[in-house]
């Protein structure tokens, strides 16, 4: 067993309100700069939508992730050594710069200097890469806000096993429904980008499992901007050099929660500690066949932190005491182990990623029921009258689970995102939700008996004092419950930095490459 520990994070979508703080922070910080305009390490995406870039779940176009060969091995479906050989001076999966959108300001003088007229002058848009007039033709999240569009939501690629009647159901205007999905790297424990540098630049960190560029050796040969399923490695035009996210970790090593993290208005993300066995990483991506299978070994590779057989191995293994007690009290790992209220972003693309979702409890929509009804008050309009005569609304349901399947969003959707198919998972986890919402109405409202309480919760698998935690985590959780950030250790920085200087190699980063090898 060789037990290693990686930072991770949990989204709870129910709490996210859309308002791209979190997109502001992380911009304002590492991505405001030239050659970065366009680049968003942090984004939010209405769903359904297409997302930033466009299409990007869409590895048809992309080619992005593993695929599994005839022989039982996994490669990368884009980019690779022999591949990226043949395409090294061009490469035909790369996203383009209308993929992403081109990056615009306005000529804001021209407010302030235009002569006097009889019109009103305005600031006429301009290009952050040639500097000329543009006209806008998409942004970062042109479709915030938006459901059922015909150039955004309609052609979400989640849509695609749906059926046409359940598709014009979502798009109903009594059913329409969106929710915001932000994103940002996964730091996965396979990552495609880190597979695919010809340069070996990209590194995975031993002590935490952040995924990194190295500046200096980075060729911008752009194989991991293709290799990355999420599209969440990026170019830069100005140092021609390739920059994700990181994490912030000069944060995290000083205590502090990341940018976008720190500044969530909706307090919808978690960050803490996982601890995992790195000899199963090659069987939990290659065991499964694109089906649900793929959450179930991820997960069977996750270890309970408080196994005495764990803490010994991650001790031999030269995890730290702070890491460890980290990972006990870590609120990513009560959701996604414990509680299985969280699960990974398109698992099919077999990256293991460290970044969960809580999948989103949307308002059910009252089913409809056809009647006759002959009574008619006023003379109405065609339109109306129609629909007087033939529908009724019906909210009662005698099931009680029945407004599970009654969502606004088919479970079939949200699973194509989450679980790589399988409903049963999605629909285990609303249940789980709503449970918790019953038992909490039941104590602080009263209006639902404790037998039914208590009955609701067991279906699931719940006891009263799990909910009460699920929703004390969830609701009116403290700043330090949310992030459990362990103890960066400088005096182990300072003997790996002695190391490196005594070790041989043309980039001098050498315990980098070997820490990249060794992962």
């Amino acid at each position: 067993m060789d037990v290693r520990s990686q930072i991770s994070m949990v989204f709870h979508l129910d709490k996210c309100i859309g308002c791209h703080t979190c997109s502001i922070a992380c911009k304002n910080i590492w991505t405001d700069r030239k050659g970065a305009e366009y680049m968003w390490w942090n984004n939010v995406e209405t769903k359904p939508g297409t997302g930033y870039p466009g299409k990007w779940e869409d590895q048809e176009i992309y080619k992005g992730g593993w695929k599994k060969s005839s022989g039982g091995k996994i490669s990368l479906k884009g980019a690779g050594k022999l591949r990226g050989l043949l395409n090294i001076f061009h490469n035909p999966h790369l996203p383009v710069i209308d993929d992403y959108y081109e990056p615009f300001t306005y000529k804001y003088l021209d407010l302030i200097e235009a002569p006097a007229g009889e019109d009103q002058p305005t600031a006429r848009p301009v290009s952050l890469i040639t500097g000329k007039p543009i006209d806008i033709k998409m942004g970062p999240n042109w479709d915030d806000d938006l459901s059922g569009t015909p150039d955004y939501a309609r052609n979400d690629p989640n849509l695609q096993e749906l059926s046409p009647a359940e598709q014009e159901a979502m798009f109903q205007l009594e059913r329409m429904a969106f929710f915001y999905l932000p994103r940002i790297c996964n730091h996965c424990l396979n990552p495609a980008c880190v597979a695919s540098c010809p340069s070996g630049a990209i590194y995975k960190r031993g002590e935490d499992g952040v995924v990194l560029i190295n500046q200096e050796v980075c060729r911008a040969w752009r194989m991991c901007v293709t290799a990355c399923p999420y599209k969440k490695s990026y170019y830069n035009w100005g140092t021609g050099k390739s920059e994700k996210c990181i994490l912030c970790y000069p944060r995290l090593e000083a205590g502090f929660a990341p940018a976008c993290m720190h500044s969530c208005v909706g307090r919808i993300r978690y960050l803490g500690v996982l601890l995992y066995d790195a000899d199963k990483i090659e069987s939990a991506a290659t065991k499964h066949n694109n089906d649900s299978s793929a959450i179930d070994l991820q997960m069977d590779m996750l270890l309970d932190p408080f196994d005495p057989e764990v803490i010994h191995s991650a001790k031999e293994n030269g995890v730290a005491d702070s890491t460890i007690k980290a990972a006990q009290s870590s609120p990513t790992y009560k959701f996604v182990k414990e509680w299985g209220l969280a699960v990974p972003l398109h698992p099919e693309f077999r990256t293991l990623p460290m970044l969960f979702y809580v999948p989103p409890l949307l308002p059910v929509m009252a089913s409809l029921s056809e009647v006759n009804n002959i009574k008619q008050e006023k003379k109405l309009d065609s339109i109306a009258k129609s629909w007087n005569d033939n529908w009724l609304y019906d909210t009662s349901t005698e099931e009680l689970w029945g407004t599970i399947e009654q969502a606004r969003f088919p479970l079939k959707y949200m699973a194509n995102m989450f679980t790589a198919g399988d409903e049963e998972k999605i629909k285990e986890i609303l249940k789980k939700l709503m449970a918790v919402r019953i038992h909490r109405r039941s104590v602080t409202v009263g209006d639902i008996s404790e037998e039914r309480s208590q009955a609701t919760l067991k279906d699931v698998g719940l006891t009263p004092e799990m909910a009460d935690d699920i929703f004390s985590l969830t609701a009116l959780a403290k700043f330090d419950d949310r992030f459990v950030i362990p103890a960066a250790h400088r005096e182990q920085a300072m003997e790996m930095m002695d190391f490196v200087g005594t070790t041989k190699g043309a980039t001098g980063f050498g315990i980098k490459q070997d820490l990249k090898r060794s992962l």
